[in-house]
């Protein structure tokens, strides 16, 4: 071999060892903290129509440890409904579910966002189950549960069930809120009242429109002793009870409420309505816990508690014990 070829094969043996090899592109690695990644990830997994509206919210710290928790918000107009997910911190793997504690109640979360201070009331004080309901008077619906409640609740329940109501009018209908707003007009006057406008909004449901609800709400407390009709009347035409109507809303949808109505028995969520039987099983099964557990009801130290200072609890407005409607 000439002194020259072997030169040539040396330089050129060098010059390969000194030229890093080239590596084949990688793709970027997929997270689920990406939102755009994570609403491509959800819609396929949910066959979800394209039409709907899909926002994914920042993620936050969860109870699981190792994991980030994220609320996925479909919808489509003013319906929605919101999942929980959760993603591992390196962003490869979510889940969908509830986290619990076994510490504590599984419902605490929901109990702690429940205000039922001042609030429209059936029942007993100190009761071991507290049911709040969260309705809309021009809601069909709710006049199946408003009706099976009042006919029920306290016939089978004396001693152990309060009922508080909460007002939730939905946008889709024209006179739920004016319905709502006239309600609490009654209740500042006569808490027992209140719930004999309840049942007489709910029959007169199908007759009662936008433009007839004050002359239908009028002649109904023309003649009541507990009532003041001149006073009712300015009430409505100042919206004087908006504001309440207002906060109500707003806890509502803290709540993530979905439609109406919504029951929650000792934080227990129950939506769209429930019948009797059902009902009662779980009352039922409820009070049986609570007389070992003791972390719910109005007699647990939650915030379900009405505790007014310098007012006893059964002067509070909203402690009317009114009798239900005889069944028809």
């Amino acid at each position: 071999m000439s002194r020259s070829l072997s030169l040539s094969l040396s330089t050129a043996l060098l010059f390969a060892m000194a030229t890093p090899a080239q590596t084949p592109p990688t793709t970027p690695k997929k997270s689920a903290f990406d939102k755009p990644t994570l609403e491509a990830y959800v819609r396929h997994l949910w066959v979800l129509n394209p039409n709907l509206n899909v926002q994914v919210s920042d993620p936050k710290p969860s109870e699981v440890p190792g994991f980030q928790e994220v609320t996925v918000r479909i919808s489509q107009g003013v319906a929605g409904q919101n999942v929980n997910l959760y993603i591992s911190k390196d962003g490869s793997k979510i889940f969908q579910g509830t986290a619990y504690d076994v510490a504590n109640n599984p419902f605490k979360p929901d109990l702690g966002k429940l205000k039922t201070q001042f609030q429209p009331s059936m029942g007993t004080p100190g009761a071991p189950v507290v049911l709040v309901v969260f309705s809309d008077l021009q809601c069909p619906h709710c006049k199946v549960e408003g009706t099976m409640l009042r006919q029920n609740l306290l016939i089978g329940y004396p001693k152990d069930v309060r009922l508080y109501f909460k007002d939730f009018p939905l946008e889709m209908h024209p006179w739920a809120k004016t319905a709502a707003m006239a309600g609490r007009c009654v209740f500042r006057q006569s808490a027992t009242g209140f719930w004999d406008y309840h049942d007489f909004m709910f029959s007169q449901q199908e007759q009662i429109t936008a433009e007839n609800l004050k002359e239908k709400v009028m002649g109904w407390a023309k003649d009541r002793k507990d009532l003041d009709a001149v006073q009712l009347g300015q009430c409505m035409d100042t919206k004087a009870t908006e504001e309440e109507v207002d906060k109500e809303i707003a806890e509502g949808k803290a709540l993530e409420l979905t439609g109406t109505p919504t029951l929650f028995i000792n934080g227990r969520r129950l939506s769209n309505g429930i019948d009797w039987p059902n009902l009662k099983a779980i009352i039922d099964n409820e009070i049986e816990y609570q007389k070992t557990a003791k972390n719910a009801g109005e007699d647990c130290g939650c915030d379900l508690t009405l505790n007014v200072p310098g007012l006893p609890p059964t002067t509070a407005p909203g402690t009317g014990l009114t009798p239900p409607p005889k069944k028809k």
